[in-house]
């Protein structure tokens, strides 16, 4: 048996540490596991390669828009292999890096296997036994794939598998309605896929606000088919190596058929506990699989921790890089510092973009009381910038406290979301939290920022604001 000074499973964000680890502590060895390829699912099969891929979708929209300015352009044609080979060279020579850097180090020794626990502190990597007495579980998550009779039979793709593609498929059916669907949905639909969305919630993108979700879906329906509502019942082989995706709807028990070359099952993400086997060492886990941490991020057993998407909470790689603060602080330099999740900030990287932070206005509204609660809202096309773009409809909401002018909350949908959003972000985690530096703030004219300032600057009540989306033709 191999004694490491400390194991740590998986190639992401716990690397963040791990050179750290090393000079604090010279000479002593470090066992790195990592059954995949080094680098993590965000580097190697999710938010990099997805976006290397989304980019040139965004592109095509871009062109799409050129005749509205009087610009006569005409797009000849897309070469799909040149892009999916363009993002798998890329990946490919930052997973050889990091590969290099893992087998170069001689206080390193690196598992390119399955790691699992047969006792406590203790764990299985290939054919070797190890222990340690301090554990890093950042062991990421894998795809999840319903039970749906038939699909096991039928040749289907994950957001793992589907980067392997090499040629277009001229259709495509996604079974889901959630980040992953709306992103792939819209890079196929560019590319010039005939695209089905298959979502079981009655909403596209249901963990979005209602007015976000609907502006979503009627937008983006405009490149594909979206079927809300549904439950995927049944899959079938057809000729030709076709599918046929049979699905029910949820309140009247009717049927719809698509048929397609390929599916694509983007239904969430399960953790890898049942390869890990946690509860060999003592570690719980929720009724899910993910690991049970504390607010220090350490699981049931003292000093083995969890982060990333193996507790489950967020599953987000920027969170997973700040839970590799927090544990790094607690597990190395004994502070006992809590983690925190008041502003957690994501992206939908579609067309159009989502980007969100905060509370929901309902949640806003039951912790606080609708009367303490103020909405802001502002259009793209009231703007000088949104005008020169001719934008329709997006917008970004905001969310305050009355009284405290504390931001709760807010929701971006538009051109470049996820930028816009970080400057309310940013605010969220200082002590005050406060939007009136947002209106106090010298917003640049006219740039597309305006729209964030002037959002703070309409605030109203919730009952007035839903009054505004009816009038603006976006009340769900």
């Amino acid at each position: 048996m191999k004694e490491y000074y400390a194991i740590v499973i998986g190639t992401g964000s716990a690397m963040n540490f791990v050179e750290e680890l090393q000079h604090r502590n010279p000479g002593k060895k470090i066992a790195i596991i990592d059954k995949d390829e080094p680098g993590g699912i965000c580097l190697t099969r999710g938010c990099i390669p997805s976006k290397l891929l989304i980019y040139p979708a965004d592109l095509v929209r871009e062109i799409g828009t050129a005749g509205k300015f009087g610009i006569d352009v005409e797009l000849k044609s897309i070469d799909f292999t040149r892009i999916m080979e363009r993002m798998r060279g890329i990946i490919s020579n930052y997973i050889s890096s990091i590969r290099e850097g893992l087998t170069s180090v001689p206080t390193i020794d690196y598992y390119h296997e399955a790691a699992e626990f047969i006792a406590p502190y203790t764990m299985k990597a290939g054919n070797e036994t190890i222990t340690s007495k301090m554990i890093f579980l950042c062991t990421g998550s894998k795809p999840a794939i319903p039970n749906v009779m038939g699909l096991e039979s039928v040749k289907y793709l994950t957001s793992d598998t589907v980067l392997g593609l090499i040629s277009l498929p001229e259709s495509i059916t996604i079974m889901g309605g959630g980040f992953i669907a709306a992103e792939y949905a819209h890079f196929f639909s560019a590319m010039g896929s005939r695209v089905t969305v298959i979502g079981r919630n009655p909403r596209f993108l249901p963990n979005e606000e209602p007015e976000v979700s609907g502006l979503a879906a009627r937008e983006m329906s405009k490149h594909m088919d979206i079927i809300t509502n549904h439950e995927v019942i049944e899959i079938q082989n057809k000729d030709g190596g076709k599918k046929k995706i049979i699905a029910q709807d949820r309140s009247n028990g009717r049927k719809v058929e698509v048929v397609s070359d390929e599916l694509l099952v983007a239904t969430g993400r399960v953790p890898n506990t049942d390869i890990l086997h946690p509860e060999k060492s003592g570690i719980r886990t929720d009724e899910k699989g993910w690991i049970v941490v504390n607010e220090y991020l350490e699981t049931s057993q003292p000093n083995i921790w969890a982060f990333g998407d193996a507790d489950g909470k967020y599953l987000f790689k920027h969170v997973a890089n700040y839970e590799s603060i927090v544990v790094y602080e607690n597990a190395v330099l004994k502070k006992n510092v809590k983690v925190d999740y008041h502003a957690v900030p994501y992206a939908i990287f579609s067309h159009p973009e989502i980007a969100a932070v905060g509370l929901k206005e309902k949640e806003a509204i039951e912790k606080y009381g609708e009367k303490n609660v103020l909405i802001g809202f502002e259009r793209y096309e009231d703007t000088a910038r949104g005008e020169a773009m001719e934008v329709k409809d997006f917008f970004v909401k905001v969310i305050v406290e009355a009284g405290t002018n504390k931001i709760l909350g807010a929701h971006i949908i538009g051109p470049h979301a996820s930028v816009l959003i970080q400057e309310i972000v940013n605010l969220m985690y200082t002590i005050e939290q406060s939007a009136t530096t947002v209106r106090q703030g010298m917003h640049i004219h006219p740039a597309l920022s305006e729209v964030v300032g002037r959002a703070f600057d309409s605030l109203m009540s919730p009952v007035y604001y839903h009054h505004s989306l009816k009038h603006f033709g976006l009340e769900q």
